[in-house]
């Protein structure tokens, strides 16, 4: 059945719980940087990444998803680490069979870097230079 279903990546390409819908959009326009938008029906706000994509933040008592939840795919992954710590972000560390960071990057060869943080919700979010 799924088989020959596509994977949903428009209008969200991600959808990331809250328990405190406020606090999460501040962590999103001030800390990220992120433009974020009022839903038509309260407890939801669209985020504007870039090249036209967006995510998807609701209210619930459910947040926060442990697993990571939302990646985004940078160009330069040191120069926006290096923006978002000077914005008060701190990045994850790793060290398990098969991911171990340095200074919150994991150096995964051919398949690139990649960083981890958690957002004000307790969602994990990975940033990846492919």
């Amino acid at each position: 059945m799924l088989t020959t279903s596509r994977v949903a990546t428009a209008p969200f390409s991600a959808v990331l719980p809250a328990k405190d819908i406020k606090r999460a959009r501040d962590f999103w326009e001030r800390v990220v940087g992120v433009e974020m938008s009022d839903m038509p029906a309260p407890g939801y706000l669209m985020g504007k990444a870039g090249k036209g994509t967006q995510f998807l933040i609701y209210e619930t008592p459910l947040a926060p998803t442990e697993a990571t939840t939302a990646a985004f795919i940078v160009d330069d992954l040191d120069a926006v680490m290096t923006e978002l710590r000077q914005r008060g972000l701190t990045f994850l560390e790793y060290d398990m069979p098969g991911l171990k960071t340095v200074n919150g990057v994991v150096e995964m060869g051919e398949m690139g870097r990649g960083a981890w943080f958690k957002d004000s919700e307790g969602n994990t979010i990975n940033l990846a230079q492919m």
